[in-house]
């Protein structure tokens, strides 16, 4: 699995140290945080948006950004794609599963990711790569392999039905839960605490 750190909170210092102990991919929530952090990192870095993405940020997270892990909207990616530099690699996306549908999470439900992905692949400067989830909170680790096997199930759905797309990542498990994860087919991590320790 690719590992990425998830880089939200943290001081450019961390994201330095992480970077000279081999991290290359930094995850971000924040769109205004980043925006600080980018420039201050060498140019080989990796950026992910992984937080939820309101239309008014679109330009600067398309300006800046080389991957959308939260996409859950036709109109986002309609935005996105149309404020893309063409002369750029298409921004790389993964769509945002609400997999356990908690009314306090962002993301489109199961059946709605498939439409969605359909839309995405149409659009010019946007490459559909795959799912992104986080599976609802709980003790029960039979509960949580549940959810990760309904999102691998609905990745391999997704597969088959754009096969014409490099749909390749199945972006699930965090600090907690990253080896029944990836035990579950994950294969990218986003890994915050662990490597950064915790947030204040």
């Amino acid at each position: 699995p690719r590992l990425l750190a998830v880089s939200k909170t943290m001081p450019v210092s961390r994201l330095h140290l992480a970077y000279a102990a081999g991290a290359r991919e930094f995850g971000e929530n924040y769109v205004q945080e980043a925006m600080v952090k980018i420039p201050q990192l060498p140019v080989d870095c990796v950026w992910h948006m992984i937080g939820p993405l309101q239309s008014n940020k679109t330009r600067m997270v398309a300006s800046h950004f080389d991957w959308v892990q939260s996409l859950d909207r036709a109109k986002i990616a309609q935005r996105l794609s149309a404020q893309r530099d063409p002369q750029k690699k298409p921004l790389q996306i993964c769509i945002e599963v609400n997999i356990d549908a908690e009314a306090n999470k962002s993301g489109c439900t199961p059946s709605q990711a498939l439409e969605l992905a359909q839309q995405v692949h149409t659009l010019p400067n946007l490459t559909l790569r795959g799912l992104m989830v986080i599976p609802a909170v709980s003790n029960q680790v039979d509960a949580t392999r549940a959810s990760f096997m309904c999102a691998a199930r609905l990745f391999a759905r997704l597969k088959s039905t754009l096969p014409q797309a490099p749909i390749d990542t199945l972006s699930m498990g965090m600090s907690g839960d990253w080896r029944l994860a990836v035990d579950c087919g994950s294969n990218m991590v986003r890994i915050g605490t662990a490597i950064f320790g915790p947030r204040s």
